[in-house]
């Protein structure tokens, strides 16, 4: 038998880290499954809080200015190079390799290079769960399945339950009103499904008789579409789920605390598969948390913003306790259009969120200010740290030769992009020559 491990990676859109076993009172028995038997990530971190620039981080190893997913793959952006997608060194290693549903990173999936892409008529868990089955049911072993869903991606599904329309908390960062709440009503009803859509893949995998030799690689893209989420650099905006369960050492139920970033699986998945670093690589390989060999595999993190609907370009550090976010350009307002459009956004909205200026420079004591509200990059007792981590991002930009530090980074020919002072993502868009 091989001993290398199967590797389905089990991912969403937008769910942060709203669900069980991180604490939070949206039910989801499945997750929680994974991380009963496995092991959970508490402060797993992505690379890029957009839709296709985390999952292209993942998947090549690379921050996006490096890999070229510095916008939305279905607004025109493309990786630099396909052939850096983590399915090509799995290929070369024996993998069967298999696309079911969402992947967000490109606008024809044949060009990544999976051997199999089950294309469906939507990537909702009731469509994509029954065709991922039906893929185990015939692939060979050792595969690498790539399972997709687009819950919990608005527009979220219509609340079901009474009680969570009337006492859904909603997120910290966020006012408790009818409006938010209800808004976090349809999100949990649209968690629900995800859940359920998770729990069907597992319960495959049991029935097939892999469960035991298949690593569980169950995460999402970046946080809540919610305001001060998505698309920021906020920890609410950066912060993901992630859990692991599989041979290996990865199951025992057990906590991680380290902060451990999506950049990670790539080695991590080379390393259990027998399969060499590639030179390009930007992470590091999780086994040593694994396996108890160092209580800290990094000492800071950093994730970027260029496009997403718009043009708003950000950078930030992030160390055990301190959070650095630096803004280019002139721009001092809110880009509103790269918030998704909800009742809670347009809550803020009335309330003015749209005339706030934005600090060029922020920084967060993340332990006395975990909600991120208390700027200190002007206080004169926090000085000596706001030089440290504008050190830290200017190095880590120079050494990755950020495009940023040149000036405004354009959009490729045939991008379509939202004027920075639209509202919505929805209003009519901007198609760049070529």
């Amino acid at each position: 038998m091989n001993d290398r491990p199967n590797i389905v990676y089990v991912h969403s859109h937008d769910t942060g880290r709203q669900v069980q076993p991180y604490g939070h009172q949206v039910l989801t028995p499945n997750i929680q499954l994974l991380a009963d038997q496995g092991i959970t990530f508490r402060r797993a971190f992505c690379a890029a809080p957009t839709c296709s620039g985390s999952r292209a981080a993942l998947l090549t190893g690379q921050h996006c200015h490096n890999n070229g997913m510095t916008g939305l793959a279905h607004r025109g952006w493309k990786l630099n190079d396909y052939s850096q997608h983590l399915v090509h060194p799995l290929k070369a290693a024996g993998y069967n390799t298999i696309l079911v549903g969402e992947q967000h990173i490109s606008r024809d999936p044949h060009v990544i290079g999976y051997d199999e892409v089950i294309e469906l008529s939507d990537n909702y868990a009731k469509r994509v769960a029954p065709s991922a089955l039906e893929a185990l049911r015939r692939t060979s072993e050792p595969f690498f399945m790539s399972v997709g869903f687009f819950e919990t991606h608005r527009d979220f599904a219509a609340p079901t339950s009474v009680r969570d329309s009337l006492y859904s908390l909603p997120p910290s960062n966020l006012p408790d009103t009818a409006e938010t709440r209800s808004d976090m009503a349809a999100f949990k009803e649209s968690v629900r499904s995800l859940d359920q859509g998770i729990g069907a893949l597992l319960n495959g995998l049991h029935a097939s008789g892999v469960a035991d030799r298949t690593l569980v690689i169950c995460t999402t893209d970046h946080g809540l579409a919610f305001p001060k989420a998505k698309a920021t650099l906020y920890d609410e905006g950066i912060g993901v789920m992630l859990l692991m369960r599989g041979p290996d050492g990865f199951s025992g139920g057990k906590v991680i605390d380290s902060m451990v970033s999506h950049l990670d699986l790539y080695p991590t998945i080379c390393d259990l598969a027998g399969v060499p670093h590639p030179g390009f690589l930007q992470g590091r390989s999780l086994m040593p948390l694994v396996r108890g060999e160092m209580a800290e595999l990094h000492d800071e993190l950093f994730s970027e913003v260029t496009y997403h609907a718009a043009y708003e370009p950000q950078r930030a550090v992030r160390t055990n306790r301190w959070k650095y976010i630096r803004r280019f350009g002139s721009r001092k307002k809110p880009v509103l259009a790269n918030c998704d459009d909800s009742a809670t956004k347009e809550l803020l909205i009335s309330m003015g969120w749209g005339e706030r200026e934005v600090a060029r420079e922020q920084l967060f004591d993340l332990y006395l200010d975990p909600e991120e509200e208390n700027n200190l990059a002007g206080d004169p007792s926090s000085a000596d740290v706001l030089v440290d981590m504008r050190r830290r991002l200017d190095r880590w930009m120079e050494e990755t030769d950020d495009p940023i530090r040149l000036g405004p980074i354009p959009p490729p020919p045939g991008a379509e992009v939202n004027d920075p002072d639209q509202i919505s993502p929805d209003e009519p868009l901007t198609v760049i020559p070529g």
